[in-house]
């Protein structure tokens, strides 16, 4: 099952407990998976057509009426066409919207750069108010659905059209602001979100092989970050490595480059896409032309470990 599946399954059943959920849709219910929610409750559901700034100024009177405003179209018109109408209605009111979009990222792949939305997780991380979500598999989608319902304010949460590899078991618990150390290390910490999550794992398992031992971190709350999950790992490691489907700037590499700057300089490269929009083609064809497969991480993880014994040896002789 993939992550908007989850998401259209869960909210389809959470509409039985919740009778104040209702949910909008610009036009592409049947790709979000919001129709699952809309056959079952139709009188709850509203089709805004492709009018996204309309869909979020709606979806914010609905909230500000004591409505669980569930708002789905992909992410580059959620993010890019409607950010005004997110900023003052929904963000600068704080109001109880829940912004849950699909086709994030570059392995919306066919499509191109028009529809591949890279930016997204910066135009809403910087909106005071927002709370930023990236979902690792279809469970945990499950599980932050079921948490941001109960949560009293704006979410945006970043879905994809391509189906995660499934990480965690049914047991899993999702928490706002919280962070999961997946596989202890002591070299270098990998902070990774999304379908990277998957591939840093597997970039683990090869360097592990080589006798460097990595520490995985799930983030899937990317505002507000796991601060102190974060730093812990840091200290331990003194190297980190970060990995997100969008870019560089903005996203999670930003995140824990501030919070690192501020409260531990670390060693630190980030992976993702560099000052470039997307092209058209498959996925994989896609993260591999941009950098982001098993083999770059473990190429940028070397490289972290490099610059840390450098670092040792110049301090080492310094004091010396």
């Amino acid at each position: 099952m993939g992550v908007r599946e989850a998401y259209g399954e869960t909210l389809a059943r959470l509409g039985e407990v919740y009778k104040d959920i209702v949910v909008l849709d610009a036009d592409l219910s049947g790709s979000t998976k919001t129709c699952i929610f809309a056959k079952r409750f139709p009188e709850r559901f509203f089709n805004m057509g492709i009018s996204e700034q309309d869909l979020m100024g709606t979806a914010a009177g609905l909230a500000a009426a004591g409505k669980i405003p569930f708002v789905s179209t992909f992410a580059i018109f959620a993010t890019g066409r409607a950010w005004e109408q997110i900023r003052q209605s929904i963000a600068y009111s704080s109001l109880n919207v829940k912004i849950v979009a699909s086709h994030g990222g570059i392995t919306v792949g066919d499509d191109g750069g028009s529809h591949q939305a890279i930016e997204d997780i910066a135009l809403m991380r910087h909106l005071p108010n927002m709370v930023v979500i990236v979902p690792t598999d279809a469970i945990e989608m499950k599980s932050i659905i079921e948490t941001i319902v109960e949560y009293n304010g704006p979410v945006y949460v970043r879905g994809s059209r391509i189906k995660f590899p499934i990480i965690f078991d049914d047991s899993y618990k999702f928490e706002i602001g919280k962070g999961h150390v997946l596989l202890k290390g002591s070299d270098v910490t990998i902070v990774a979100t999304g379908y990277m999550v998957h591939s840093s794992l597997e970039a683990a398992q090869r360097l592990a092989q080589e006798g460097i031992y990595v520490e995985v971190i799930s983030m899937p709350t990317i505002k507000p970050l796991d601060e102190v999950l974060l730093l812990k790992s840091a200290a331990k490691t003194n190297a980190v490595v970060t990995v997100e489907e969008h870019l560089v700037t903005g996203g999670l590499g930003s995140a824990v480059s501030e919070v690192l700057s501020e409260n531990y300089p670390t060693t630190l490269k980030r992976i993702g896409i560099r000052d470039k929009f997307g092209i058209s083609g498959k996925p994989k064809q896609l993260l591999s032309h941009f950098g982001l497969t098993p083999h770059n991480i473990v190429e940028a993880a070397k490289e972290v470990l490099g610059k840390k014994k450098k670092r040792v040896s110049l301090k080492v002789v310094a004091t010396g």
